[in-house]
């Protein structure tokens, strides 16, 4: 597939062989990452509505089957495992830069994803929990070595096509997640919820048979394990692992054993956790005495960032639980006629994301030109202020459906569109300043930490479900609205403070 991509290269040798001028193993990342996204974004489509379905919060004539489970419990799921991807891309990198080398990395990434997708297809809570936790430990393996291996196909951060590189690749991404809810989505809601997490079993199958064949045109660099451990190393992690495998099987063990367990014994210290880690390695970082004076003023400039990334995280990620749910149960499933799944609105996002980026693209490069084109605080305001804005959009269809009527279709579609323009001013611009603000000793460890923003959003989300606040209701989501636009406008009216500790980052 991906050879009909390929064109003959310009360069010294007619018949190699390249990608739209690029290296030829980027079709192979690319195709790679497609199927791999296709795969997590058609189970994450379905994974809310199979968990309400048979319940009582379930949408009226949907079909039975599922976990049966209250909208707020659900919540608290999807958010939770949102959480781990991204958290689990910090040890993702580790193993890659450590034990494995990121080629390997991703190809057992490739098959632990596969084997809990296809867990997921099989009936049952138990194997429907194991089949989660191999998604999110296979996503975070493979998300943090694939964009690395993408790098590797490059001479060096100044090559000029690398830049192009990765705007391909990120199409890759956003293409595998709009068909996803088409094909599984539909499948999944409208024939049977596990054969849907089958089809996205044999979506990340079909990445992972793309990326086995390609293999020989990727960077020999992607095999080296840059910096191994050593004996003792690898000793001491082994004894740490097993400890806390031991603890964690002891204390529940006793759980059990006391038959007082419920699924929140596992999903509180979970969210909790997910609210530690980002503090505990953003604090280590920023006492580190390596540190020189111009990097801890740095850091605390980022961490402004990180929190204003957190709360936009938090609403963002609700399109696929909230949202979700509103779709399935609120809004009209047909347009002019034609009749459609809830599931649908889930290839929204990445269809704005495709259609929309060349344009931000654009207008950031002529308002530079202009000497007009908002700084990096700016755009953040700007972020949260649109997520914000967004939610309070939600109010109105949620109001008007408080009656049982379904409301048009067309209310979602521009919540999620103005989401999308937030996503836009916001994510691609974090990134790169996470990545002119790192200190020197972190550089390969705070794309990591940026990941982490999306793990603390989310457990918030999760831990306010599991606290019985109803994140269905317009005084809940009025608070949020109000605490992203509220966010926004606190960074902007702080921006010469952020901006003095940001140094020479613009």
């Amino acid at each position: 597939m991906a050879s009909s991509l390929t064109t003959a290269s310009t360069g010294t040798s007619g018949s190699e062989k390249t990608f739209f001028g690029h290296p030829r193993g980027l079709a192979t990342l690319f195709m790679t990452e497609m199927w791999e996204r296709f795969s997590y974004y058609g189970m994450r489509a379905l994974l809310v509505l199979y968990l309400v379905s048979g319940g009582a919060d379930a949408a009226t004539g949907s079909q039975g089957g599922g976990l049966a489970m209250t909208a707020a419990t659900a919540t608290a799921i999807y958010s939770v495992y949102v959480s781990m991807v991204y958290l689990m891309a910090m040890p993702g990198g580790w193993f890659g830069d450590r034990v494995w080398g990121a080629r390997k990395t991703v190809t057992i990434a490739g098959f632990v994803i596969m084997a809990g997708h296809a867990s997921l297809a099989i009936p049952g809570q138990a194997m429907f929990f194991v089949g989660l936790a191999l998604v999110a430990a296979g996503s975070g393996l493979l998300k943090a070595n694939i964009s690395t291996m993408v790098g590797h196909l490059y001479d060096g951060p100044d090559d000029p096509r690398r830049d192009g590189g990765f705007t391909l690749f990120y199409v890759g991404i956003n293409l595998g997640a709009f068909v996803a809810p088409f094909v599984v989505g539909t499948v999944g809601e409208k024939v049977n919820w596990h054969l849907g997490f089958a089809l996205a079993a044999v979506g990340m199958g079909l990445g992972l048979v793309q990326f086995l064949i390609g293999t020989k045109n990727l960077s020999p660099k992607s095999n080296v394990v840059p910096n191994p451990l050593s004996q003792a190393e690898r000793k001491s992690v082994l004894v740490k692992v097993a400890l806390v495998f031991v603890l964690a099987a002891a204390f529940y063990g006793v759980i059990v054993g006391l038959g007082v367990y419920t699924l929140n014994w596992a999903l509180v210290p979970i969210t909790l956790a997910g609210l530690i880690i980002p503090v505990a390695v953003l604090v280590r970082i920023k006492r580190d005495k390596d540190l020189d004076k111009t990097e801890q003023s740095k850091m605390t400039g980022y961490i402004w960032f990180f929190v204003a990334a957190a709360v936009f995280w938090m609403i963002y990620d609700q399109g696929g639980s909230t949202l979700s749910l509103f779709a399935d149960d609120k809004t009209a499933d047909t347009v002019f006629g034609f009749g459609f799944p809830a599931t649908w609105y889930q290839s929204l996002n990445p269809l704005f994301v495709m259609a929309l980026a060349p344009v931000f693209a654009w207008l950031w490069l002529w308002l530079a030109r202009k000497n007009q084109e908002p700084n990096t605080i700016v755009k953040f305001a700007m972020g949260l202020v649109l997520v914000g804005a967004s939610f309070f959009v939600f109010i109105v269809p949620m109001n008007m459906a408080g009656d049982g009527t379904k409301v048009s279709p067309m209310w979602l579609v521009t919540i999620y569109m103005i989401q999308t323009i937030g996503e836009l001013c916001l994510s691609p611009v974090g990134l790169s300043v996470t990545t002119k603000m790192a200190p020197q000793k972190y550089a390969s460890q705070m794309m990591g930490v940026w990941f982490l923003a999306v793990t603390a959003g989310d457990c918030t989300t999760g831990l306010l479900s599991l606290a019985g606040v109803d994140l269905n209701g317009t005084g809940i989501i009025a608070m949020q609205a109000a605490l992203a636009v509220l966010a926004g406008f606190a960074i902007y009216m702080y921006r010469k403070k952020v901006q003095g500790l940001m140094g020479s980052v613009h």
